[in-house]
């Protein structure tokens, strides 16, 4: 469980400083302050936590499902950013709503991120005792600073193309929200499962698919008897 927790917050991680990658060098310095002052100032609420009620938090299988939907939301937010972005890549004239859409999803960071830098400043008071609280905060802050700024960099570096950066957010979007289901679950399920099969059910189930799987080969098949016809009447025309 707390292995499949460290897996989910570095992929947290990844993906806030994969999204720098598309903004200006003072956008990414501007987010890369904002997450450190977060960081620096959290030390007040962080000092009253116990590893206690955070076995408890990840115990409570309520919370964990809570937490499950609102990275699923951001999840979606991202990957919707992804394909906004290859569809005007690809496409010659793009209408303003999605310019705007692709506009107010490249300058979304993602809310997670604050979660896990409040996790790490719990885990650094807890790893450093008998060291001045603010000193752990704002030297943890520096060095969100540092890796914020200098990871956003060092991606455009080694992934100069945006098609590479691109394709490599939507794949670790993709698994982030695969390990959040697994790590939230917890073995819990929203529906309890049954033993019974409702025949009728599924016979309509099973119905409405095989009249869809027929309703959609009539119209792939159509479409080109109709074209072969005009082509037909076409050649009547030439030749009369």
């Amino acid at each position: 469980m707390y292995i499949l927790v460290i897996i989910l917050m570095v992929l947290v991680c990844i993906n806030f400083i994969l999204k720098q990658s598309w903004h200006k060098w003072w956008s990414v310095l501007a987010h890369a302050a904002a997450a450190a002052l977060f960081t620096g100032l959290m030390w007040p609420a962080a000092v009253r936590q116990s590893r206690s009620r955070i076995d408890a938090w990840l115990s409570n299988p309520d919370l964990m499902l809570d937490t499950s939907v609102v990275i699923t939301l951001e999840v979606i937010l991202q990957i919707s950013f992804c394909l906004l972005s290859v569809h005007l890549m690809n496409s010659g004239k793009s209408g303003k709503a999605a310019v705007r859409g692709y506009r107010v999803l490249r300058w979304f960071p993602g809310v997670l991120v604050f979660g896990v830098l409040y996790s790490f400043l719990v885990y650094l008071i807890f790893a450093f005792p008998g060291v001045s609280f603010p000193v752990v905060a704002w030297s943890a802050a520096a060095a969100v600073f540092a890796v914020v700024a200098g990871g956003a960099w060092l991606m455009r570096r080694l992934f100069p193309d945006k098609e590479s950066r691109l394709e490599m957010f939507f794949l670790t979007n993709a698994l982030t929200g695969i390990v959040a289901v697994i790590a939230t679950v917890n073995g819990q399920t929203a529906v309890a499962g049954v033993s019974d099969v409702d025949w009728r059910a599924l016979a309509g189930v099973l119905g409405l698919v095989s009249a869809g799987v027929l309703a959609g080969s009539f119209v792939r098949t159509a479409r080109p008897f109709r074209k072969f016809l005009k082509n037909d009447k076409n050649l009547k025309n030439i030749k009369s």
